[in-house]
């Protein structure tokens, strides 16, 4: 009786170690997210596993230009997702985080997804000194295509 015992604790200790199964990629997370101001966006395109995408921002001071930020590196593991820009005008972002679901009932509706977790901000002055700002972001995902159609 107390082999079985113990054989019961071992077996249930080994399966309490074994690393979780990974988590397989949503395939409907490609798509357009929200960034840091209103008009700005995360573009993001997962296909065959492989993430690409850009960020599309207002430059520094200038509402009236954009500024499209090309992934440099980029991953994409299960839910976990990783991606550095190309730097312009001086100005680069790193964004380590997860896709999570979030509060849209439907992918037609705003926030089906969220981008959680951090991004940093790399500034260059003329003399080429980098500055970081970290900060803890979520970025919504925007209403997803029904039927073949955008919804409004």
């Amino acid at each position: 009786m107390r082999t079985a015992a113990v054989l019961l604790i071992l077996s249930a200790i080994a399966l309490a170690q074994q690393p979780a199964p990974p988590q397989k990629t949503p395939d409907d997370i490609s798509g357009m997210y929200s960034f840091l101001h209103d008009g700005e966006f995360v573009q993001l395109s997962v296909q065959d596993g492989r993430l690409t995408g850009f960020v599309s921002r207002y430059a520094d001071g200038d509402k009236g230009l954009f500024l499209d930020h090309f992934f440099k590196e980029a991953t994409v593991n299960g839910l976990a997702l990783w991606f550095e820009t190309k730097i312009v005008h001086g100005v680069r972002f790193e964004f380590k985080g997860r896709v999570e679901r979030g509060s849209g009932k439907t992918r037609s509706e705003e926030g089906y997804y969220v981008l959680r977790g951090t991004l940093t901000q790399y500034t260059e002055d003329a003399a080429k000194k980098a500055t970081a700002k970290t900060r803890e972001v979520d970025f919504e995902s925007f209403p997803g295509e029904v039927e073949g159609r955008r919804t409004p």
